[in-house]
């Protein structure tokens, strides 16, 4: 596969994963999280807000492989 078939995949991935991420961390942040305590809200919005970065970095390094 070449590079930029493999750049054009993973570009299109990227994106449907983060509006999905971001559709789920969204709802689970906006119902049971919404009532637990600030440090439980911090805790979860922090975690959630760092965690896309392992799949899209994994996905990145795979576009970016050498024919």
């Amino acid at each position: 596969m070449s590079a930029h078939v493999r750049k054009l995949i993973g570009t299109i991935v990227l994106l449907v994963f983060m509006v999905l991420y971001l559709a789920v961390a969204a709802a689970i942040g906006s119902g049971r999280i919404s009532e637990a305590n600030g440090f439980v809200q911090f805790a979860y919005f922090l975690i959630a807000g760092l965690l896309w970065v392992i799949p899209a970095a994994l996905l990145i390094r795979w576009m970016a492989r050498p024919d």
